[in-house]
């Protein structure tokens, strides 16, 4: 089992971002990061995940970790409505960051993926760590 804890950050919204992740592939942990200038919290929530699933081996059994119920919510729910109504909102909106919902769908596609929420600043160490991690590469803009 994969467990994969999954933070992003904006100093300003918009504004400099950063988003990390802490994978546990069976006791053998690895840290990703990366940022973006002029960008907007969520989609830096989005990044995380979408870039520790790339690259994986297919058909792994992985639990994903997120503070973000905006992650969550839209990969577990709402986006299979999206799909449905041609990427629009409930009140016929475009579906704001398509393309970073489309890649992590696709993504998901080839793994079996528990999505997990957990509180945020809640003392959960490594939900503590990844969103020190994504702060610091949102810092680096």
């Amino acid at each position: 089992m994969i467990k994969i804890y999954t933070d992003g950050s904006c100093l300003k919204n918009p504004g400099n971002g950063g988003w990390a992740a802490i994978i546990n592939d069976d006791g053998d942990i690895k840290r990703v990061s990366g940022s973006e200038k002029n960008t907007t919290n969520n989609r830096m929530e989005l990044m995380a995940p979408l870039n520790a699933l790339k690259g994986m081996n297919p058909n792994k059994e992985i639990e994903i970790y997120t503070d973000s119920q905006y992650v969550k919510l839209g990969i577990t729910d709402w986006i299979h409505k999206w799909i449905k109504n041609n990427w629009q909102t409930s009140k016929k909106e475009p579906v704001k960051n398509k393309d970073l919902w489309m890649e992590l769908y696709d993504l998901t596609k080839s793994h079996e993926i528990k999505w997990i929420w957990v509180k945020a600043h809640a003392g959960n160490k490594l939900n503590e760590e990844v969103d020190l991690l994504a702060k610091q590469a949102a810092e680096l803009n």
